[in-house]
């Protein structure tokens, strides 16, 4: 029979669901393996060809640790709440529910047609109220924590109460805001609920503040940076401005030094951990004060060279700051007002980009330098961003470009810091030069300076040491409908958390997807959508990385209605062993997820302080783009005319992209094109040798470029084995590399080799029973332990080139053998499942599957070499190639090579003066 891979794939994947073959259960004396893929959006388009990559590199892994022996959990699901399916809900009124579930159902066709080894009874969707039960759960206790600097981990608030209530402030070091009370316990006593409630907020993981946003009001709603883009919003290319809101904020920036010393725990790639270092931002320094008497307050400012504070010749706040609009003098309101409108329109990513403009506005009033009380001239300018440090610096000409730049386009003092006259010398504190404009530095080193200075701050009471981070807290709010409802109501304009029992807090029903006419967030539309009838809800739901900050630890443990996860799951799963996905996510859901999880161990309710031990970032498919060329005429006009690529240039020609499922081998299907587009229905052609060679591009996959390939189409016509070696065998797995479906016929026709390796040549299967061959032995184990080290070290696409050279030599030998053949399909089962079942049920394994078949040991004795074929010299010129034994010693080498047939023709009678041997290199007949 023919390899009909079809029918074959279609059998067993009928077969794994039926029989749950993948489902993984704790009970089992088996060692645990944790393989996880990062969940996708369930997006209207479906996956194309690119998608499966790093799914298919994970399967390949959990499919070989099943082999070796692990318990292998490798579950799947959706990141299911999010904005393209509201803004669908938005254009055509449909509820965002049903298009995802009918999204999720397109997904779940095209991954079990690649027949992946999920354990599906595991799924889990984030927009379902029972998982989404545990994210609000996870946010109360959030609410209801602090993070105590003294135990360096977060602890339950009650805690912090009862502090307050024996000794108040007394002893307390906490991560909190700037405007902390100091209090005894009884003052504590004094205070009404409302007012210890406001107190407490300064101090919990979950937070209500104002803060500058980026705010897109053709979305409705606050994005994250990293889905703003040039100024507009990354889905749909809507303006985005910078607007002060009173926002749900996590204090992220608590775990600061564990998030950064955590990193030296995991096996990540280099550039993504240094992206997280570089995120997080951790510097030391010191904060100082600059007095604004007008005002009776001070602006802080955060530093690292503190020692060059005598060189301060202003102070520059962010457009945003607080005290900007009571600083800005009536002379100055026209322009200041101005200015921040025009950085309004500004994400904050490109403020942090533009390193060559320089822009400002003077507010008209002055603060007081610290240590020598004169006038500096307060400025507001875009480089300055007000939620990073204190959202104010003190700007020192002579020792940072950026300012030096300002100082120069305002005509603003430079004042000289060190005897340096270089401007790179004066700013680096590893340079020996000394501080020449004070007295009180005058002539000392940077080490000597730096300790001087704070102590002065510290005892004028204008500065002190302090340790800053780039990170700043998440904000945790968006003001759309698909989302997770925030568990909160208001009473008196507090936030208090509804009771545990009461949750899931589900989405109400809403009459339309968009904001109220009065600004409220969509579900402001609910009637009578109040907590006790009584007390108004918050109105914004969750941010996208809610949901998917804790999903990995919901499938140790999917359907418990007690617990998120049970503690004894929790205790047998750990932590991902394996985690394969996109860097993208570097500085959002890995560092979100990473936060979440040490939060949820400060708890108790795990041990792990990593979520995931290995990642992989999965390189992207490319898409290989096709293009026609339209003759244009005399005018410049496109013509109905097409011309081939190896004539075009003989002609005024503009290249079009083309469909490229219309394209076989660069070779346009002329009738296919004509009906690609009405227009082209009566095109024409000039062809080369009676065919249409169509040009090509590498570029990123896309609908507008018409080089989506669909991963159905592939199945359909090769199979979803050949799918999955031949994305396998594209290149590296961390590297990005093109679709070509010129290649794939080359791994379709490995497979049918393979299956004519089990049948004979009237199609019958036929293995035979017989003892193989040395030679063999010796390909078998070569691909066992090639196979074997390529997994170990994900270089998939090496094993897929010696699957191909191993199936080639057992063809060359003409094995048929049980003993070689049956281990061969189980190495090659991780990569092509459906072919090797079925070969695998025609041995005579009965009943069931090779999926738990014990990976092949590996004998290193069938590839060492008996044998040599040594080059044949006479006088120095190569005459032949002669196989003999490698144990032969100088004698028996001489008296074989002397006896043969062919070198006595090549000697021609000629008597032999000497035989020049060397073992295992070559024989030299001198004559």
């Amino acid at each position: 029979m023919d390899y009909n891979h079809r029918s074959i794939e279609q059998k067993w994947q009928k077969f794994w669901a039926d029989n749950q073959t993948f489902k993984t259960s704790e009970s089992t004396a088996k060692p645990k393996y944790y393989v996880l893929d990062m969940f996708p959006y369930p997006s209207g388009s479906g996956l194309h060809v690119g998608h499966p990559l790093g799914y298919i590199a994970s399967d390949i892994f959990s499919r070989y640790k099943r082999l070796k022996g692990f318990n292998v959990l490798h579950p799947m699901g959706y990141d299911s709440f999010g904005l393209p399916a509201e803004q669908y809900a938005i254009q055509t009124g449909q509820h965002p529910a049903i298009t995802t579930e009918a999204n999720i159902k397109r997904y779940r066709e095209q991954l079990d047609n690649i027949g992946f080894s999920f354990d599906w009874s595991r799924e889990v969707r984030t927009s379902n109220p029972s998982y989404y039960k545990w994210t609000q759960w996870i946010f109360m206790k959030l609410f209801d924590a602090w993070y105590n600097k003294e135990t360096d981990q977060a602890e339950p608030i009650n805690t912090l109460i009862q502090r307050f209530e024996s000794t108040g402030t007394i002893g307390v070091n906490a991560v909190s805001d700037e405007d902390v009370a100091v209090f005894t316990a009884e003052e504590w006593k004094t205070y009404d609920e409302e007012d210890q409630q406001r107190e407490l907020l300064k101090y919990r993981l979950a937070y209500l503040r104002e803060s500058t946003v980026n705010w897109c009001a053709a979305l409705g709603t606050v994005l994250a940076n990293d889905e703003v883009i040039n100024g507009v919003s990354e889905r749909g290319g809507y303006p985005v401005e910078q607007k002060k809101m009173m926002q749900w904020s996590m204090r992220i920036t608590a775990y600061a030094d564990r998030l950064l010393r955590g990193l030296d725990a995991v096996d990540w790639p280099e550039p993504l951990v240094e992206m997280q270092r570089n995120w997080i931002g951790k510097s030391v320094g010191a904060s100082v004060k600059f007095p604004v008497p007008q005002l009776d307050t001070t602006i802080d400012v955060f530093t690292t060279r503190v020692d060059t504070i005598f060189g301060v010749s202003f102070v520059v706040l962010a457009p945003e700051h607080e005290l900007v609009k009571a600083l800005t003098t009536n002379s100055q309101y026209s322009e200041v007002e101005k200015y921040i409108e025009i950085t309004s329109k500004k994400s904050e990513l490109d403020r942090m980009a533009d390193t060559k403009t320089v822009s400002g506005a003077f507010t008209g009033s002055y603060a007081k330098h610290p240590l020598t009380g004169e006038d500096v001239p307060i400025w507001i300018a875009d480089y300055v961003l007000a939620g990073y440090g204190t959202g104010a610096v003190m700007a020192v000409p002579s020792g940072d470009q950026r300012d030096y730049l300002f100082a120069k386009h305002f005509n603003l003092p430079i004042i000289p810091i060190s005897d340096s006259q270089n401007l790179e010398e004066a700013a680096d504190p590893n340079k020996d030069g000394r501080y020449i404009n004070s007295d009180f530095i005058n002539s000392m080193t940077y080490d000597e300076a730096v300790p001087a200075l704070i102590e002065r701050l510290e005892e004028l009471g204008l500065g002190k040491a302090k340790v800053n981070f780039r990170m700043r807290d998440a904000i945790f709010g968006r003001q759309r409908y698909w989302g997770e409802p925030v568990p909160v109501y208001f009473k008196n304009g507090l936030p208090y958390l509804i009771k545990e029992e009461e949750l899931p807090l589900l989405l109400p029903e809403v009459d339309k997807y968009l904001p109220t006419e009065t600004g409220e967030p969509p579900l402001g539309r609910a009637e009578g959508w109040k907590y006790q009838n009584e007390y108004e809800y918050e109105l914004s739901t969750m941010p996208g990385w809610a949901g998917s900050s804790w999903y990995w630890m919901r499938y140790m443990d999917p359907h418990n209605n007690e617990a998120f996860a049970s503690k004894e799951a929790m205790d047998y799963w750990k932590s991902v062993d394996l985690y394969i996905g996109g860097s993208e996510h570097a500085t959002g859901h890995l560092l979100y997820s990473r936060f979440w999880n040490k939060f949820l161990k400060d708890l108790g309710y795990h041990n792990e302080e990593e979520p995931f031990k290995k990642l992989i970032n999965q390189g992207m498919i490319q898409g290989r783009s096709n293009f026609v060329y339209r003759l244009l005429d005399e005018e410049g006009k496109g013509t109905n005319t097409f011309v081939s690529l190896g004539l075009k240039d003989q002609y005024n020609t503009i290249p079009l992209h083309v469909d490229v499922n219309i394209v076989h081998n660069d070779i346009l299907d002329l009738e296919k094109f004509k009906n690609f587009r009405p227009d082209f229905a009566e095109a024409e052609f000039i062809l080369e040798n009676g065919k249409y060679i169509c040009g090509t591009e590498v570029e990123k996959m896309s609908k507008s470029k018409f080089n989506v390939v669909n991963p159905d189409d592939v199945v359909e016509k090769y199979g979803a084995d050949t799918l999955r070696l031949y994305e396998m065998f594209l290149g590296p797995l961390e590297q990005a590399k093109p679709w070509n479906t010129n290649g794939i016929d080359g791994v379709y026709k490995f497979l049918r080799k393979l299956w004519r390796l089990f049948h004979d040549a009237e199609g019958n299967f036929h293995v035979s029973d017989e003892d193989p061959s040395k030679a063999e032995y010796k390909a078998l184990h070569k691909i066992i332990k090639k196979v074997e080290e390529d997994i170990e070290r994900f270089s998939f696409n090496t094993s897929v080139s010696a699957f191909m050279i191993c199936v080639n030599e057992l063809t060359d030998l003409k094995c048929n053998k049980r003993k070689v053949l049956q281990d061969l399909i189980i190495v090659l089962e991780p990569y092509a499942p459906h072919i090797t079942e079925e070969l695998w049920t025609l041995l005579g394994n009965e009943p069931g599957t090779i999926s738990y078949a014990a990976y092949p040991a590996f004998n290193p004795d069938y590839l060492v070499e008996s044998e040599f074929a040594y080059p044949v010299s006479v006088n120095g010129k190569m005459k032949m190639n002669l196989p003999l034994a490698l144990e032969l010693d100088q004698k028996a080498v001489e008296e074989t090579v002397l006896a043969n047939v062919d070198v006595q023709r090549y000697l021609d009678g000629k008597p032999v003066k000497k035989v020049v041997f060397v073992k295992g290199k070559i024989i030299n007949i001198v004559v």
